[in-house]
């Protein structure tokens, strides 16, 4: 399993390295968020998920950090603060929020409302969408702000501006998960390919 945004950054290139070493490997490779992909991994439906901020206390699952990425906001292009190169994050206490659903990804959606309360305010958020494209067209259209990976900045939206945010110290973290107990040796051939 993966989650959407990792097609951006860190799918690719763990696909081909996996398939380079083990050819004879057919995945069945599925778009979830991180909560179906847990609910997934525990079930036994996928056997490696790749996911955002994975909540601890999974003791039956093992997890290993893939990627870490700092945040940047989502700005309508006529947003006034699109013109600065990086927003102060209290700055966006006014506006309407565009937000992935807290069932969506948990940890994710946590650390996003953790950021803006660090700096000073609750998001007044006015709309939910499970996948970032869908948050940017959202954005694009006027509907509000977000914030999201730094990864989501690979997506071209002619209406979407993309701006570090300061304090810019927070990164969010991606990783496989799966089964500790799992013997399935294509699991462990494919987290031997993990950087």
């Amino acid at each position: 399993g993966f989650a959407a945004s990792l097609a951006l950054t860190v799918l690719p290139g763990l696909l081909r390295a996996f398939l380079e070493r083990f050819p004879e490997v057919r995945p069945d490779i599925r778009e979830m968020t991180t909560a179906p992909q847990l609910a997934a991994l525990h079930d036994g439906t996928i056997d490696v998920g790749l996911l955002r901020e994975p909540h601890s206390g999974e003791a039956e699952l093992g997890f290993a950090t893939v990627l870490t990425e700092p945040f940047v906001a989502v700005l309508p292009s006529a947003h006034p603060l699109a013109s600065l190169r990086s927003v102060p994050l209290a700055r966006l206490a006014d506006s309407p929020f565009v937000l992935l659903p807290r069932a969506a990804g948990p940890g994710l959606y946590d650390q996003i409302t953790d950021l803006c309360a660090g700096a000073g305010f609750t998001p007044r958020i006015v709309r939910h969408a499970v996948e970032w494209l869908t948050v940017c067209a959202l954005v694009e259209a006027g509907l509000g702000v977000s914030l999201a990976p730094a990864s989501i900045r690979r997506v071209r939206l002619a209406g979407v501006a993309f701006r570090a945010i300061t304090p810019g110290t927070a990164r969010t973290r991606v990783a496989a998960a799966w089964r500790r107990d799992d013997p399935n040796p294509v699991v462990a051939n494919f987290l031997a390919t993990l950087p």
